[in-house]
């Protein structure tokens, strides 16, 4: 099986490369630790260095403030990484093209991490559960929180902070679909009985567009985002506006190269 198209990996990497373990995301919702290191971090030139990494006795990696030394371990959407010995913190998003890319942040905001509710039930002896979207159960939740709500989970203590309602006007992040990698802020849920429940969002640029109830992941309210969001804040491009960019960019850099020469 060749990897996704999110890895980003050349002809011959995608074939090879490191198939992600059994854990809290689905196969192709992940990317494994040693592609972070190696593709992404550039902390490792093979893979034989990222497995090396990995497996320190000292523990070199934490995820979601556990130390991982398995070098296939899937991380996926929302996932804090951290590397004590560079106090380095990285969160996993996708970028506007859908890739998985790490978005560097503060310490501080390493504490927590943010979490979809994919169910809400009663289990064993009517005690009721809640389970997120990284596999997490929570017993005896908050009566407030409902299904595709987002909680802010602190990682030291494992408690629920506080909890962001999925409602119109708050600030969502697509996470699946044509428009992954697009924010925006919640106008309209749509119900269809027998099929999918479709929401309308609208992004800080003024443009309008639909996808599925399932694909989105509730990141704020109010319009302000509690999580630091990756390049260009989740506005997408039309090729046009790209290649203006690239234009703009090119004669800035030529600018700054002719002062120095001069």
């Amino acid at each position: 099986m060749f990897a996704p198209s999110a890895w980003c990996l050349d002809k011959l990497r995608g074939v090879y490369a490191h198939r992600p373990s059994a854990g809290p995301h689905k196969l192709r919702e992940c990317i494994p630790l040693t592609i972070l290191l190696q593709n992404r971090l550039k902390y490792a030139l093979s893979g034989q260095e990222a497995i090396k990494i990995c497996r320190q006795r000292e523990g070199l990696i934490k995820v979601d403030g556990k130390v991982r030394r398995d070098p296939k371990f899937p991380l996926g959407f929302g996932d804090v990484v951290q590397i004590p010995k560079t106090n380095e913190h990285f969160r996993i998003l996708y970028d506007i093209k859908g890739r998985f890319q790490p978005i560097r942040i503060e310490g501080k905001e390493a504490n927590f991490k943010l979490c979809k509710i994919k169910r809400k039930t009663l289990g064993k002896n009517k005690i009721p559960y809640v389970v997120t979207h990284d596999g997490r159960t929570i017993r005896f939740p908050n009566p407030e929180i409902k299904k595709n709500d987002s909680i802010k989970l602190n990682l030291e203590t494992g408690e629920i902070e506080s909890v962001i309602k999925c409602e119109n006007g708050c600030m969502v992040f697509i996470a699946g679909g044509n428009n992954v990698g697009r924010v925006g802020s919640l106008m309209h849920i749509e119900h269809h009985p027998g099929s999918y429940e479709i929401v309308q969002v609208k992004d800080t640029a003024g443009n309008v567009f639909a996808t599925r109830l399932s694909n989105i992941f509730v990141i704020g309210q109010n319009k302000k985002s509690i999580i630091t969001l990756p390049k260009l804040k989740g506005i997408r491009r039309t090729l046009v506006e790209e290649r203006n960019a690239k234009i703009a960019s090119f004669a800035r850099n030529q600018e700054v190269e002719a002062e120095s020469d001069e």
